[in-house]
Parts: C-alpha cells; sequence; structure tokens
C-alpha cells in the first residue's frame, strides 16, 4: 500500500466525514485528509453531545443520579445502571439482597444481547451494505424490549436498578417469556451470524483491515470486545468480580486469527457473536438461580457515605469497561464523579490506524469498534 500511495500521490482534500455520516454511529464527526480514497489523517471532531453528565452527578443526591446514567451508554443502560449502583454501594457499605443481583445479571446480559446482536453486529453489516440481517436483529431487540418494558415500563432508558436492589420484582411470566425467547432466539442467532460471518463479501471487507495489535491496545487503554479480539483475556466480570459472576461458568471469547489477521475487523465481529452466545448461556444459568426473597435492601433516603473515601467500581459493558470513580465529601452528594467508558478509549486509537486506509476502509474500521456517541462525549 505505502508504495501505492508514493506512486498515485495527489493533491490532497480536506473531506468531513459526519456529523451526518450514516457510518458514525451518532453525533460523530472525522475530519479527513484524503489523497483521492487513500486517507492521510483522520482527526476525530467530538463534543456534540456533551452534556456534563459528571459534574450533574455531583449536583444530585446519590439516588437521584440514576436516571442520568442511562444516557452515559443508552444502548446499555442496565449496565451502567449497574455500574453507578455498584460504585455507590461500596462507598457507603450497602449489601445487595441475592435476588436483586440475580436480576441484575440477567438483566445485563439481556442488554449485552440485544446490543451486540442488533448493533455491535447488525450495524456493522449495514455499515457495509448488509441491510437484511440489521433487521433481522432489530426484530429480535424488540422482543426484548418487550420483556423489559414489562419489568420496568421503558425500552431504551431503564432507570431500572436502584443503590441496594432493583426498583421492581420480576413480573408474572418473566422467566417463562425469558426462556422462550432464549429458545427462539438461539436458532435465530444462527441465522443471523450465517448470514453475515458466511459472506464472502462481508468477510473480504473485515479480514486483514484495522488489525489492532495487543500492545497497542494496551497502550491505547482498549477495553472489551475490541482488546479481546487482539488475543487479552481481559473481561471484568472474570478479572474484578461482581453480583453473582464467580458463580456461572461463561467463557471469555478471544481473537484468533483464524481468518484474517489476529486484532483485525473481523475478529472484533468474531468475538461478539460468540459473546452474544455465552450470554444466552448465563441467562439461562441466572433464571435456575432465582430464589424468593426481597430485591431491595433497606437504604437510608439520604444517602451519606464517609467523608473523603473514595471507591472506583466496575462492570463489563457491552462496549467493555465501564466505571465509576466516587469520592465522597460526607453529604448527600459526591464531591466528584469520573466516568470511565469503552468507546472513549476506542476514539484514541483512529487517528493512529487511519492513516494509508481506503475510505471505505475506514467505514469498516470505525463501525467494527462499535463506538456510540453518548460514551464518549458524557
Amino acid at each position: 500500500m505505502s508504495s501505492l500511495v508514493t506512486q498515485l500521490k495527489s493533491d490532497e482534500m480536506l473531506l468531513n466525514m459526519g456529523p451526518q455520516h450514516p457510518s458514525t454511529h451518532g453525533v460523530l464527526r472525522f475530519i479527513l485528509k484524503t489523497d483521492g480514497e487513500i486517507v492521510t489523517a483522520c482527526e476525530p471532531d467530538v463534543g456534540f453531545l456533551h452534556r456534563s453528565i459528571e459534574k450533574i452527578c455531583e449536583k444530585c443526591d446519590y439516588p437521584g443520579f440514576m436516571p442520568y446514567t442511562d444516557r452515559v451508554d443508552y444502548l446499555a443502560a442496565m449496565n451502567a445502571n449497574h455500574a453507578y449502583a455498584l460504585a455507590v454501594e461500596r462507598l457507603a457499605g450497602i449489601e445487595v439482597p441475592r435476588r436483586a443481583q440475580v436480576i441484575r445479571v440477567i438483566t445485563d446480559e439481556l442488554n449485552r444481547i440485544i446490543c451486540h446482536g442488533a448493533i455491535g453486529v447488525g450495524a456493522l453489516g449495514m455499515d457495509l451494505g448488509a441491510a437484511t440481517p440489521f433487521l433481522h436483529a432489530m426484530r429480535e431487540r424488540e422482543t426484548v424490549n418487550d420483556i423489559i418494558e414489562e419489568l420496568c415500563g421503558a425500552r431504551l432508558t431503564y432507570n431500572y436498578v436502584r443503590i441496594g436492589g432493583v426498583w421492581f420484582d420480576l413480573p408474572d411470566g418473566f422467566v417463562e417469556k425469558v426462556t422462550a425467547f432464549l429458545n427462539h432466539f438461539e436458532l435465530a442467532w444462527e441465522e443471523i451470524n450465517r448470514l453475515l460471518t458466511d459472506s464472502v463479501i462481508f468477510r473480504t471487507r473485515l479480514m486483514n483491515v484495522g488489525t489492532i495489535t495487543a500492545g497497542d491496545a494496551v497502550s491505547y487503554g482498549l477495553v472489551g470486545p475490541v482488546l479481546r479480539a487482539t488475543g487479552i483475556k481481559r473481561d471484568v466480570r472474570r478479572d474484578q468480580p461482581y453480583a453473582i459472576y464467580p458463580e456461572l461458568e461463561f467463557d471469555i471469547p478471544v481473537g484468533t486469527g483464524t481468518f484474517g489477521t489476529l486484532g483485525d475487523c473481523f475478529d472484533r465481529h468474531l468475538v461478539r457473536v460468540e459473546e452474544v452466545r455465552q450470554s444466552v448461556k448465563i441467562v439461562r444459568q441466572c433464571l435456575k438461580l432465582l430464589e424468593p426473597g426481597p430485591v431491595i435492601a433497606k437504604v437510608p433516603k439520604n444517602i451519606k457515605p464517609p467523608a473523603w473515601a473514595d471507591v472506583y467500581s466496575a462492570v463489563e459493558a457491552p462496549r467493555g469497561e465501564m466505571g465509576f470513580y466516587l469520592m465522597s465529601n460526607g453529604t448527600g452528594k459526591a464531591h466528584r464523579c469520573k466516568i470511565r467508558t469503552g468507546s472513549f478509549a476506542a476514539m484514541s486509537i483512529i487517528s493512529r490506524m487511519a492513516p494509508g486506509m481506503m475510505i471505505a476502509d475506514l467505514v469498516a474500521f470505525i463501525a467494527s469498534l462499535d463506538v456510540v456517541a453518548p460514551e464518549i462525549d458524557r
């Protein structure tokens, strides 16, 4: 590619990719310098969705901030709720009832299934011109949304997890409906997977494209499927156990480079496909672990953790480690809040990887990172 660039070098163009570009997954803008179809530089221009969420956290009481955590990643709101609740519970020394912990894991994994299925995998195909699998994945997502709506009344920004537990207990028939969905989804997922993974065009667009080495992944602080696709077996659910994950059996898929180069776009796709299968396995185990009991602990209305105590607590969200750092000042509001998300870290490597790519490959590369704008701007 480098010799080809030298031979065909011509005048550079400055192009805007986004914020309305269909492949930007939200209100993102990339400023491209190109020599014909070849990208010579790519600068992410973020901030269109900045909402000062971290500063809002310092102005709300601890329970009052929970709805804002939905907006950290609206595609994985259950995981964001869970991460914030864990941080406050550890800061204030609150013990969560076991039934609530099981329910949290069920909702987290259902969120991972629809997030990876519809967006991480389905939207990747759509970005490359394969619209049909995305529609199939969205159909499955709607079923999960129906189930979650019965649980908490919302389909996207759930505000379901509470400090000390969850808002509501499971509605009647929840276990049967989730079981029926999983029985159907396991077959549907393989069908969606065949439409994409077995497509020669899809494979060719992703194999040996946007290869991230394990060293670069660590240097840039990448997490989640993007990190695991480089072969590094890092998962918060195993490495920093929380809730009932230590009791569950599941594998942590990593990239193998079987169909291309280790850490390329296709490896990131395959890791997400397998993670959906593992989430199904986890939800089935959790349904068997449900026992009668309270779903929320006795928590003071005005939570006041010890002054100047601090904590960092994280969960494995669909886009990787999502963590909340909280510092208390002894009042009912946090003194400092800092949020860590996978998309923010993933954006940092785009400028490094883009030079030398064709514009079409850059679209595939960004889609394979599965970034969402609210996680970046916050």
